[in-house]
């Protein structure tokens, strides 16, 4: 017999139980209703506009009436499907849009910006995210990076000396205010992003264990090396003195010295790594939320003079900023091919498409973080730094949507040559 209900409510339910074996259902039903026909199977079914379809089937190894296993099918209507999307684009992009998030949360809420900033709540913030990071870092393998030492030095060079030069050429441009150039030409001589790099390596099949230590090596040098560079390159043009020594000491206080911590802790107790693997989207996610509090800050600070930019203005910084990071991809790209050209042994490293993605991704992506960090120390003396900062969140941005999509075209680049080669 089939039951059909029409209620307009939850879902299309069809119920539909095996039949049951004779012992069974001589013990549990009386005879008047064994031979009913009610028994031999049951559908019932309930329409709505909320959910398609739901089918649940009983299977019963042993005559259980009730049975043993449920096998359950949903069909979302697109309302589901798409908050399921909305929810997975989020998660995906978090970072990006923690960022976005707090550039509209200091327009917003310009008061509460400014009390964080007055209190120095940036500093304790960076001092967190550097020690968060190092107790994420993992341990690369020595041995693939020892192998692949001609990359890692290029990788240094290009990192730390090549890239910065091109902010002599980004302070060509003019555009007022003036401090949008002047951030992303800062933006330019910061070491490569602590995560970003290495993860997009991962995701691609490059040689993570070169990408991690050019990360780590980087950062440590770049203590040494931006100082440098932004008095040599930027300082120099506005006619102002940098306090390079004073900068340096509390770049290493507050970058170097928390990041070592993390590592340090991290090694010195399993337990703790073991905590950070088990929890790594929460981390990843609460590390996206603090550094969105940056441009929270900064903007919220500087509201008043970004009110006054014209939307024209910030849209042809965001296009410098995205010229420029396809410059170092191009550049990056470029060079690395040219020098696996040739038969000395050394070349033979360059050829390794893993060597050649992670060099390519790592070494043209610059640190949000190192930034923020470097125009908090400056105090100023090289313009506002919320006109400063903004360019620079928005670089970030573009690098991890360009870069993805980068990593994307290379994914599908594989899956093609593989079903190529099958065929």
């Amino acid at each position: 017999m089939a039951v059909s209900v029409e209620a307009g409510t939850a879902v299309i339910l069809t119920l539909s139980p095996p039949p049951l074996t004779a012992a069974n259902f001589r013990r549990r039903f009386p005879k008047s209703l064994r031979q009913s026909s009610l028994f031999s199977g049951v559908s019932l079914t309930i329409r709505s506009p909320n959910f398609r379809n739901i089918t649940v089937s009983q299977r019963s190894s042993q005559g259980d009436f009730y049975g043993s296993s449920k096998d359950l099918s949903l069909t979302p209507t697109p309302v589901l499907t798409f908050a399921k999307g909305l929810l997975k684009f989020v998660l995906s992009n978090f970072l990006p849009l923690a960022l976005v998030g707090g550039v509209a949360l200091g327009f917003y809420s310009p008061a509460l910006g400014c009390l964080a900033h007055k209190y120095s709540l940036s500093k304790y913030i960076t001092c967190w995210l550097f020690f968060l990071s190092g107790l994420k870092s993992q341990d690369g393998d020595l041995k693939e990076v020892v192998e692949a030492w001609p990359a890692f030095l290029f990788g240094l060079a290009s990192i730390l000396l090549v890239c910065p030069i091109f902010s002599k050429l980004i302070l060509k441009i003019q555009m007022v205010p003036q401090e949008f150039i002047t951030g992303l030409a800062i933006f330019s001589c910061m070491p490569t992003t602590l995560n970003g790099g290495v993860a997009l390596t991962q995701l691609v099949g490059g040689n993570s264990a070169l990408a991690l230590a050019l990360t780590v090596i980087s950062v440590l040098l770049g203590i040494l090396t931006v100082p440098l560079w932004i008095t040599k390159f930027i300082a120099d043009g506005f006619g102002v003195t940098i306090p390079t020594w004073q900068l340096f000491q509390n770049l290493l206080l507050t970058l170097i010295v928390p990041l070592v911590l993390g590592k340090v802790l991290r090694n010195l107790f399993p337990g703790v790594a073991r905590y950070v693997e088990r929890n790594e989207k929460f981390f990843s996610i609460t590390t996206s939320i603090v550094l969105g509090l940056f441009p929270w800050m900064q903007v919220g600070k500087s509201r008043q003079l970004l009110l006054m930019v014209k939307p024209a203005i910030f849209v042809s910084a965001v296009v410098i900023g995205i010229v420029v990071h396809l410059s170092f991809l191009v550049f990056n790209a470029t060079l690395v091919r040219s020098l696996s050209v040739g038969s000395s042994s050394w070349k033979s490293v360059f050829r390794k498409e893993e060597n050649r993605r992670a060099l390519t991704l790592v070494c043209s992506q610059r640190s949000l973080l190192m930034a923020t960090a470097v125009v908090e120390q400056l105090g100023g003396v090289l313009g506002e730094t919320g006109l400063l900062l903004l360019p620079c969140v928005a670089a970030d941005v573009n690098q991890i949507i360009i870069d993805s999509l980068l990593v994307n075209f290379w994914l599908q680049k594989d899956e093609s040559c593989d079903i190529v080669k099958k065929t």
